[in-house]
């Protein structure tokens, strides 16, 4: 029997049994409508106060911030850049130019007031050397203090990052020359069958030539390293390798030429474009490359690397953009097509990160089509030279992945 003096509990199990299942069912519905009628009261109740005052919603979203593994991302506390030490390279790059800044202040004001009493000089002079000694810091594109919104979304400066450890340990790809034109050879493991999947890189990746190997008994197995002193020599810029277990893609070795770094990665979730729903067929422009989230000095290489399989100017004209994506330490490489259309009548605004509509593209909205491939790619090992290295020499290895870097769930290597 169920008690008169018993309420229905707030909670989605009852306080109390009923043997009889159909009681015990209508009370288990009356108590969810119950529970839904007072959360629909007290939604509309807080739109009304909202309403009246726009800063309560504004306190309610700040405090509703979803917490995410990126949100509580962890960085070491340590003050070296080197590969194995996850530092945020914004944070990084603004505290040093803090700390020149307030170092150069402190001497300055110093030195001007000696320079006035002493009469060695005149006011102009002494500004000239302030000016020189400031230099053009005060005016970089230093980045924003305030964090950023989306931290998945954060576009890499490769210019602006760049450490000196990086621009020692790897001057070919850390200088301040232009880069030649990419000029990409793509090989496979020997005997491989994976033909087709070559040649959708071939694709991807702009002046690329595809040359299959062969294990054949009067053909000569050909090292990785045999291979890039064949393409160095053929003013080639990279070699990409791909490799294969039980015919699907499993790795992909790519190697700057002619003296390194190589980076070996290993494949996951390949897709080919013609299984996409709705994808499209690429065309022979030059894609547009659009490198997000790569924040520390490994990430900065990893994307250095991508950025030289790629022309510096690429062709508006094909409407195609390749996208890779770091996130948690997997880069998620996609391609796309983009067009430019009118908005319809049921679509709404663009808001911004800010909760705001985005003004100067009210009527105008952006359409995009998969060309595939799409696959994700994480990062295994960094060779300073050509090819697999040991742990000694001027080749050795650099940076290697390993299972304990995955135990702490908030730290990430790229």
């Amino acid at each position: 029997m169920v008690s008169k003096r018993a309420k229905p509990s707030a909670k989605a199990s009852l306080p109390f049994q009923v043997d009889n299942k159909i009681k015990r069912k209508d009370l288990h519905v009356k108590q969810k409508k119950a529970r839904d009628s007072l959360r629909r009261d007290e939604r509309f109740k807080r739109k009304r106060e909202e309403d009246r005052d726009p800063e309560l919603k504004k306190e309610r979203l700040a405090k509703n911030t979803p917490q995410t593994i990126e949100r509580k991302r962890v960085w070491d506390d340590v003050k070296g850049d080197g590969l194995n030490v996850s530092v945020d390279l914004e944070q990084l790059k603004r505290r040093r130019m803090e700390e020149l800044e307030a170092g150069a202040k402190e001497p300055v004001e110093s030195e001007e007031e000696d320079d006035l009493d002493s009469m060695l000089g005149s006011e102009s002079d002494v500004d000239g050397e302030l000016e020189k000694r400031r230099g053009p810091r005060a005016s970089s594109n230093a980045p924003s203090i305030a964090a950023s919104v989306a931290f998945s979304t954060t576009s890499t400066k490769l210019d602006d990052l760049t450490p000196a450890s990086l621009s020692l340990k790897f001057p070919q790809l850390f200088n301040d020359e232009e880069p030649p034109t990419p000029k990409v050879l793509l090989t496979t493991s020997i005997n491989s069958t994976l033909h087709d999947e070559a040649q959708l890189l071939c694709s991807l990746f702009p002046n690329s030539t595809y040359i299959p190997r062969s294990a054949h008994r009067y053909g000569h197995k050909f090292s990785l390293r045999e291979i890039s002193k064949f393409a160095a020599n053929r003013d080639y810029t990279s070699v990409v390798l791909l490799k294969e277990d039980s015919k699907k893609p499993t790795g992909l070795t790519i190697v700057n030429l002619p003296s390194g770094p190589t980076c070996h990665f290993s494949i996951a979730n390949w897709v080919e474009g013609k299984k996409l729903p709705g994808h499209g067929n690429p065309t022979n422009h030059y894609p547009e490359l659009i490198l997000n989230n790569f924040r520390t000095p490994l990430g900065l290489l990893t994307a250095r690397l991508f950025l030289t399989l790629f022309p510096l100017q690429p062709e508006l004209q094909g409407r195609q953009v390749v996208t890779l994506h770091n996130q948690r330490d997997y880069i998620f490489v996609r391609k796309h097509r983009y067009v430019f259309r009118d908005k319809k009548e049921t679509e709404k605004s663009v808001v911004g990160p800010e909760g705001k509509v985005v003004e100067g593209v009210e009527g105008i909205r952006a359409g995009l089509q998969e060309l595939g491939p799409r696959f994700t790619l994480k990062l295994r090992r960094v060779d300073k030279g050509v090819g697999r290295a040991g742990s000694e020499g001027d080749d050795a290895v650099q940076w290697q992945w390993k299972a304990h870097m995955e135990k702490q769930r908030t730290r990430f290597n790229l």
